[in-house]
C-alpha cells in the first residue's frame, strides 16, 4: 500500500503534502512545531488536519505489518498463493485481513479439527462437489472406523457438516457480506433482566432500532445498562435474507441428495458459528464508533473550555463552598498570587452568616477585591445567597461569577498541588484553584486530568488510551496555540509546550529559580536535558516579557531571525518598533509577498505569520472568545416562568443537545431539535462550550430540578431586562439532604448533586 496516497485521498490533500508531513512526524517534529513553523514544507496543514493525518498513519502502518505476519505465517503453512496474498495486500482494513485469515489461524480443537482428526476431511469435499449419484449414507459407511470414534454412517455424516459449517464460517467473502446485510438491515434490540425495577434505562425496556440509524449516545447508553445488568441487548439480523444468500452462493444444484443436508448444515453454521461473531463485531464496530464521536465532543468541548478568555487584571477571591466544613476562600492578586487564606461557616450546622459576612467584607476591603469566584459545588446555593448580600452592603465594585469546579478536589489532593502549595491544606488549595481558574482557565485547568473536567459525556465508557491520547492532544494544542511566558509558567503548563516533557519542565523551573529570569530564549539551551532539538520545537511558543531581543516576547521562531532584520531592513524599521501597535499598518506597506519573502530568504506563510504577530506582538488568541457573564445578584430556579428569555454560558455539549448555565445552579437543556430551525447533524456544528447565547425559558420542572430551553427565540419577544428575583427561601435542610442523598453528589461535577454522567442519562435515558 502507498500510506501517503492513501492519506491523501483519504483526508484530500495532495500526495507531497502527506509526504512531507510524515517525514516531519519521522524526523520527531511535533504536530503544534509542524502546524506553526513548518508551512511551507506541508502546504500549510492545519494541527486538526495534521492530527488526523498522525492518526491515520499509526493505523496504515499497523495494517501492514499485520499484513506482512499474516501472509508468513499461511507461507510457513505452505497454502499461500498468488490470489491470496494479493487480497491480503489489497486489503483496506483490519478487519478484512482477519477474516482472509480466518482459515488459516492456527485454532483450538473444534468439532471440525476433531472431525478431521477422524478422516471426514474427503468426505465434506465430496458433499461439496454435490454429485447427483452418490447417496451420502452410502458414501459415509466407508468412512466409518470405530477405533477412530466414527461408529455409524451417521456418525461420519456429523462429522462432515461440521467440517463443512467451519468452512463455510471461514470464508472472507461469505463473512463480509453477512456483516453488510445485518449492518443494513439489522436491529439492535434490547430488553429488560427485571421489568419491575426502576431505572434510568427505562426507555431501553423494550427498544429497538435499525443498527445503520441508531445514534452515538444511545450505543453508549444501551452499553452501560447492559454492563450494569439493566438490560439484554442483542442484534436481530435479517435471517431469511441471509439465508437465502448462503443457500444461493453455496447450493449449486438441485441434488435432493444433498440439498436438504447442506441446508442443515448452513443452518448450523449460521447460528453456532457466523452470527454470534458478527453480532460481536457490529457491537463493537458501533462501539467504537460511538466512542470516537463522543471522544471528538468531548475533545472539543475541551478545547473551547480551555481556550476562554483570561479576566486579567483583577483581584479575585476564590470561594469553595461546603456545610460541615466551611466554606474556604482564597485571595489571589493580578498575577495568581495567594495574598490570604482563610475559613468561614455561614452555612448549616453553624450558620455563622454575620461572623462570615464580616471576615468576606474585611478581605474585599483589605486587598480591594474586584471579582468573587464561586464554585458550584455543595453548598454553593446559600454561599451565592450570602455573597449577592455582601454585595449590596459594601460600598464597593465587586460582582460575582460561578465557576465549574469540576476536578478542583482531584487536583487539590494531588502531587503536583502538594509541591506547588506545600503550605497550605487541601480546601485552601481548591480555593485558590477557584480562583485562578477564572484569571486563566488555561493555566490552571492543565493542572487537572482532562477527564475530571466534566465536559465530555459517557468518559468512563470507551478506549481509556484513546481518550487520554485524545485529550492530551487537545491540551497540547490549546497550550502551545496561546504560548507561555518562560517567566512564570508553571511546570504543568510548560510540559505541554512542543519538545518539552514533564522532566525538562521541572529542569526550566528549576533554572529559574536558581539562575533567576530568563533575559533570553538561548539561555534555554543551559537547561539540562534540553538539547537543541528540543529547543527548535519548544522556542516559539516560550515567551519572555522585556527580554534584550523584543522578537523573545512574541511567536517569531529564533530560526527566522535574521529574515525579520532583512524584513526591517527593507522597511526602513528597527527592534526597538515592536510594541504594540507600533507597526499595526506593516502589512499594508508590503504590496509584493512573493518578492519580499523571496528577498529576505523565507516563504510566503512564514512571511504572513511573521506580520501578523508583528503587527498584534503576542497577541493572545483566547481574546476572540465571549467573555464570562458578571453577576451581582441571586436567580433562583423557582423564579424561572416559560417564555422568560434569559443570557446564559454554554457549559457542555452532547449528542443530543447543549447544557446552558443560566445562573440558576441548575443548567438547562436546549435539546438538539431547540437550537435552530434548520437542520444540523451535532450542536457542534452550531454552539461552542463558552459561548453566551440567548435562551427562552420551555418548561421548568422545579421538583425535578430540570429546565427546558430553546435558542429558537420569537420575533416578538425581548430579553427580560428588568427581571428581579424574589428574596430567597429558607431551605428545607431535611429536603436538600435528601434532594442530595438520591441524586449522589459528587465534589468534581459540574452539577448540583447530580455527576454529568447522571444528569445526561436522566435527561436522555
Amino acid at each position: 500500500m502507498d500510506i501517503a496516497l492513501q492519506i491523501s485521498e483519504e483526508l484530500n490533500i495532495k500526495k507531497t503534502q502527506a509526504e512531507s508531513a510524515i517525514k516531519l512526524i519521522d524526523e520527531g517534529n511535533t504536530i503544534p512545531f509542524i502546524a506553526r513553523y513548518r508551512k511551507e514544507v506541508t502546504g500549510s496543514l492545519n494541527d486538526e488536519v495534521l492530527r488526523e493525518l498522525f492518526e491515520r498513519l499509526n493505523y496504515l502502518r499497523n495494517l501492514e505489518e499485520k499484513k506482512v505476519s499474516v501472509i508468513t505465517s499461511i507461507e510457513e503453512q505452505g497454502l499461500l498463493t498468488d490470489e491470496l496474498k494479493d487480497r491480503i495486500s489489497n486489503a483496506k482494513t483490519l478487519i478484512a485481513v482477519e477474516d482472509l485469515y480466518r482459515p488459516y489461524r492456527p485454532k483450538r480443537r473444534t468439532k471440525a479439527t476433531i472431525a478431521k482428526e477422524k478422516g471426514l476431511l474427503p468426505l465434506a469435499q465430496l458433499i461439496l462437489k454435490q454429485d447427483p449419484n452418490i447417496s451420502l449414507l452410502e458414501e459415509a459407511s466407508k468412512y466409518i472406523d470405530i477405533e477412530k470414534g466414527v461408529e455409524s454412517s451417521e456418525s461420519a455424516l456429523e462429522g462432515a457438516s461440521d467440517i463443512i459449517a467451519e468452512i463455510i464460517s471461514d470464508n472472507a467473502t461469505y463473512r463480509t457480506n453477512i456483516r453488510k446485510i445485518s449492518f443494513e438491515s439489522g436491529n439492535i434490540v434490547t430488553a429488560a433482566k427485571d421489568e419491575e425495577a426502576s431505572s434510568v434505562y427505562e426507555m431501553y425496556y423494550n427498544f429497538k432500532e435499525p443498527v445503520k440509524k441508531i445514534a452515538s449516545h444511545r450505543i453508549l447508553a444501551i452499553n452501560r445498562g447492559e454492563a450494569e445488568k439493566f438490560l439484554t441487548v442483542k442484534l436481530e439480523a435479517p435471517m431469511d435474507e441471509i439465508m437465502h444468500y448462503l443457500y444461493k452462493e453455496i447450493i449449486t444444484s438441485d441434488n435432493k441428495n444433498t440439498k436438504q443436508f447442506l441446508e442443515n448444515t448452513i443452518d448450523d453454521s449460521l447460528k453456532r458459528l457466523i452470527m454470534p461473531a458478527i453480532e460481536r463485531e457490529i457491537r463493537n464496530t458501533l462501539t467504537e464508533t460511538a466512542s470516537d464521536g463522543a471522544i471528538n465532543v468531548f475533545s472539543k468541548n475541551l478545547n473551547q473550555l480551555l481556550m476562554q478568555p483570561p479576566i486579567s487584571g483583577k483581584v479575585v477571591l476564590g470561594w469553595d463552598p461546603a456545610f460541615r466544613t466551611g466554606c474556604k476562600l482564597s485571595v489571589v492578586d493580578e498575577t495568581g498570587k495567594v495574598l490570604d487564606t482563610t475559613v468561614i461557616f455561614p452555612t448549616a450546622p453553624q450558620n455563622k452568616v454575620e461572623e462570615s459576612k464580616k471576615v468576606v467584607k474585611e478581605l474585599i476591603k483589605k486587598y480591594n477585591v474586584n471579582l468573587i469566584s464561586l464554585g458550584n459545588g455543595t453548598a454553593s446555593r446559600e454561599s451565592e445567597q450570602i455573597i449577592a448580600e455582601i454585595i449590596k452592603e459594601i460600598d464597593a465594585d465587586v460582582k460575582y461569577i460561578i465557576v465549574n469546579e469540576a476536578g478542583a478536589s482531584v487536583y487539590s489532593a494531588s502531587k503536583a498541588a502538594t509541591e506547588e502549595f506545600p503550605n497550605y491544606d487541601v480546601g485552601q488549595r481548591s480555593a485558590i484553584s477557584m480562583a485562578r481558574r477564572l484569571q486563566d482557565p488555561l493555566a490552571e485547568l492543565v493542572k487537572i486530568d482532562p477527564k475530571s473536567i466534566g465536559v465530555g459525556q459517557y468518559q468512563h465508557d470507551m478506549n481509556q488510551k484513546k481518550l487520554d491520547d485524545a485529550l492530551s492532544g487537545v491540551v497540547e494544542s490549546c497550550v502551545n496555540k496561546v504560548g507561555v511566558d518562560l517567566n512564570t509558567a508553571s511546570a504543568s503548563l510548560m510540559e505541554y509546550i512542543s519538545g518539552i516533557n514533564a522532566t525538562v519542565a521541572k529542569n526550566i523551573v528549576a533554572y529559574r529559580e536558581k539562575n533567576g529570569r530568563f533575559t533570553s530564549r538561548n539561555e534555554l539551551l543551559k537547561v539540562s536535558k534540553l538539547g537543541p532539538k528540543a529547543y527548535q520545537q519548544c522556542a516559539g511558543f516560550m515567551r519572555i516579557n522585556n527580554a534584550n531581543n523584543p522578537l523573545d516576547a512574541t511567536a517569531v521562531h529564533p530560526e527566522s531571525y535574521s529574515a525579520v532584520e532583512s524584513l526591517f531592513t527593507l522597511l526602513g524599521l528597527s527592534k526597538n518598533d515592536i510594541k504594540p501597535g507600533h507597526l499595526s499598518g506593516i502589512k499594508a506597506k508590503i504590496t509584493d509577498l512573493d518578492d519580499v519573502a523571496s528577498q529576505i530568504g523565507i516563504g510566503v506563510p512564514t512571511l504572513t505569520d511573521i506580520l501578523d504577530e508583528l503587527e498584534k506582538p503576542a497577541r493572545d488568541p483566547r481574546a476572540d472568545m465571549p467573555g464570562a457573564i458578571l453577576r451581582s445578584d441571586v436567580l433562583e430556579i423557582k423564579d424561572l416562568k416559560v417564555g422568560m428569555i434569559l443570557k446564559g454560558t454554554v457549559r457542555n455539549i452532547v449528542d443530543f443537545g447543549v447544557f446552558v448555565d443560566i445562573g440558576v445552579h441548575q443548567d438547562g437543556l436546549v435539546h438538539i431539535s431547540q437550537i435552530t430551525d434548520r437542520f444540523i447533524k451535532h450542536p457542534l456544528d452550531v454552539v461552542s462550550v463558552g459561548d453566551i447565547v440567548d435562551v427562552k425559558i420551555l418548561d421548568v420542572d422545579v421538583d425535578r430540578q430540570k429546565i427546558s430551553l430553546t435558542m429558537k427565540l420569537n420575533e416578538n419577544a425581548s430579553p427580560q431586562s428588568a427581571f428581579k428575583p424574589s428574596k430567597t427561601s429558607k431551605h428545607n435542610n431535611k429536603r436538600e439532604q435528601k434532594n442530595n442523598r438520591s441524586h449522589k453528589p459528587n465534589k468534581n461535577s459540574s452539577k448540583k448533586g447530580l455527576t454529568l454522567g447522571d444528569l445526561v442519562g436522566k435527561i436522555e435515558l
